[in-house]
């Protein structure tokens, strides 16, 4: 089992005047990240990867709290970067990891999945603070579901 998660709620957008990857969560994002944190900790024994972005490694940080794991960054999931390098990182990132990334990479690679084969369960959810559980046999993701966000 692999977790894709999409970033906790974090400030809006056009009220931000600084460079957009030091965008941080709200409060209500660090209680969705904590939220998220306690129903994957149980079930993370890989690597935790995040965008670079910090509203990303933020939402994964209780996460890494709770696992007693480091987060690692990587380009691949920033915005704006397509789904190729997310499919790389699911095909080889170990069994157990969870990755963080954004509302733009996040659907292109879901669909991307699918048009390889992949098994939607259940309907899509896009919304910050969502999680992907993804399965794979081999390196391929086979089906996937999506878990809402948290109510936080």
């Amino acid at each position: 089992m692999l977790f894709l998660v999409r970033h906790a709620e974090a400030g809006v957008r056009a009220d931000w005047h600084s460079d957009d990857r030091t965008r941080a969560l709200t409060t209500r994002g660090h209680a969705q990240a904590n939220a998220i944190a306690d129903r994957l900790a149980p079930l993370v024994s890989g690597a935790l990867v995040s965008s670079p972005y910090v509203r990303c490694v933020q939402t994964l940080e209780p996460l890494g709290r709770h696992a007693g794991r480091t987060i690692g960054t990587d380009d691949r999931l920033a915005e704006d970067t397509g789904f190729e390098g997310t499919i790389e990182l699911l095909q080889t990132v170990p069994e157990g990891s969870a990755l963080c990334s954004h509302g733009d990479v996040i659907p292109d690679t879901i669909a991307a999945l699918e048009r390889r084969g992949c098994r939607i369960d259940g309907a899509p959810d896009w919304r910050k603070g969502s999680v992907w559980v993804l399965h794979r046999e081999g390196s391929d993701v086979v089906s996937a579901t999506a878990w809402p966000p948290p109510d936080a």
